[in-house]
């Protein structure tokens, strides 16, 4: 288990402005949605904790890839009022 100190686990942290982006992906799904997650400052299990809550949230599948967390279907204002609840920069983005 990696501590928030550890410089191994600091390193997949992604950097950026400070916001979380919640946007709509249908790109290489068969026009299934996909509401995406990017920015969050966590890694590794901290990132997974997050994307399970943010999973029962929605009562949906999902999964973290690529330092993004992608729920099954289109939860994205559920998904930033949460986020906001939990304390992150929130917005949605795209169209």
């Amino acid at each position: 288990m990696r501590h928030k100190h550890d410089p191994a686990s600091r390193a997949a942290v992604p950097s950026g402005d400070g916001s979380v982006r919640v946007f709509r992906s249908t790109k290489g799904r068969r026009g299934k949605k996909v509401t995406v997650v990017a920015g969050v400052p966590l890694a590794g299990e901290a990132l997974e904790a997050l994307a399970l809550r943010l999973k029962r949230r929605c009562g949906a599948g999902g999964t973290v890839r690529d330092g993004a967390i992608l729920i099954q279907g289109d939860h994205g204002d559920l998904l930033v009022s949460e986020l906001a609840s939990l304390g992150y920069r929130a917005r949605r983005s795209g169209g």
